[in-house]
């Protein structure tokens, strides 16, 4: 088990956009997502976040409610959270009703994230500035805390009113509440200030990676200022992985479509520093790219382990860790790296693993110390019977 602790388990799970190749159906990718929650489900992931995004034709998600809505009935135990709801984008009296209403739904099985909304072109075809969503995730998210308390809320700003607003049911649980940050302080900022958990979605961009400690102590400096308290365990960080036996097979499944996945983000998100030099292009060296500068892991179970240990060396602990759900390989490959995380690298995590080898180790250690007492006990019982045998 990692020597680095929090007062919870290490969790697992997936941050769904979800990243779909075009050219493939449409209909059959969204049923294969819910495929996907259902078989992480059976193998005992703890969470699933879904995206929200409504142009690119890449992430086919277009309302995470619904999507969680659809795979709550079709799964036991894992939780299912928006990840993100773009605030922007929703009246936030409707949303905080809609999601309370999931709160019931799945008795207990929802999280709530949050965020400004990753793609501006969403934005631009609701006629929103990407200059104004981060003051408008702001404002949303403060009325819906406020709402998911129980509080009446009169609010009106320059793009939604709430009048005497409240909410006609409460909320079923305490569901976890999280909102995204990648690289600036203003995920982080906001989170501290209402006392909800952290997401980092470029934990393993160098840019991203290089300031998680400084994210981390801005959520806990603003959540002390408030009154609130930031625990590692509702600190969740992502990064991309695919796993297979061997490095080589990892590579191999990966070119069905990592380079495609990564050209869409380059022209969706800033990538780097602008001064680095390009990554290379030939295939092999861009995987290889990748896994040097810890960006992603293409390769066995051993090397998810290290990534994550290293995320842990840099942190000092956190609570969930999240792989990004995207077509990096074909759906069997998809499905089979998901196994063997399950399988080798969680239980590394969790003490299971190391339980396990203890009593193997106690037992093969023992020498014939455990075959002779067999042995004896057979002996013993044959002697038995047979003076019961000379007796009749």
């Amino acid at each position: 088990m990692s020597r680095f602790t929090v007062d919870q388990p290490l969790r697992f799970g997936i941050f769904l956009p979800p990243m779909h190749l075009t050219g493939t159906n449409p209909t059959l990718a969204l049923h294969r997502d819910l495929e996907l929650v259902e078989l992480l489900d059976r193998l005992g992931y703890h969470e699933a976040w879904i995206g929200e995004h409504h142009s690119g034709g890449s992430e086919l998600i277009a309302s995470p409610e619904l999507f969680i809505a659809a795979a709550a009935e079709r799964t036991r135990h894992i939780k299912l959270g928006t990840g993100v709801n773009s605030l922007p984008y929703h009246h936030p009296f409707v949303l905080a009703d809609r999601i309370v209403m999931l709160d019931h739904l799945t008795r207990g099985r929802m999280m709530f994230g949050a965020g400004p909304g990753q793609l501006t072109s969403d934005a631009a075809m609701l006629g929103i500035d990407p200059a104004d969503q981060r003051q408008r995730m702001h404002e949303a998210f403060d009325v819906m805390m406020r709402l998911f308390s129980g509080e009446t809320v009169t609010e009106r700003t320059e793009w939604f009113t709430c009048e005497e607003a409240v909410l006609q049911v409460r909320p079923y649980s305490d569901f976890d509440v999280a909102l995204v940050s990648s690289v600036s302080p203003s995920g982080s900022k906001l989170a501290g200030r209402h006392g909800v958990g952290l997401m980092s979605i470029a934990a393993t961009e160098p840019a991203g990676f290089g300031v998680l400690d400084y994210n981390f102590q801005v959520w806990q400096e603003e959540a002390a200022l408030h009154g609130h308290d930031a625990p590692r365990h509702d600190w969740r960080l992502m990064g991309p992985m695919h796993v297979a036996e061997t490095v080589e097979q990892a590579k191999e499944n990966c070119r069905h479509g990592l380079q495609w996945v990564f050209d869409y983000l380059s022209h969706i998100l800033p990538m780097g520093d602008p001064d680095d030099p390009p990554p290379p292009s030939g295939y092999d060296a861009f995987v290889d790219h990748l896994n040097e500068t810890g960006r992603m892991v293409i390769g066995t179970p051993e090397m998810a382990v290290a990534q994550i240990e290293r995320l842990q060396a840099k942190t000092g602990g956190f609570g969930c860790y999240m792989m990004m759900g995207a077509d990096f390989a074909d759906w069997p490959a998809t499905k089979r790296s998901y196994e063997l995380f399950a399988h080798e690298v969680m239980p590394h995590f969790d003490g299971q693993a190391a339980a396990v080898q203890a009593s193997y180790d106690a037992i093969v250690g023992a020498g014939s110390r455990w075959v002779d007492a067999t042995l004896g006990a057979q002996l013993t019982e044959i002697g038995r019977y047979e003076e019961e045998r000379a007796a009749r």
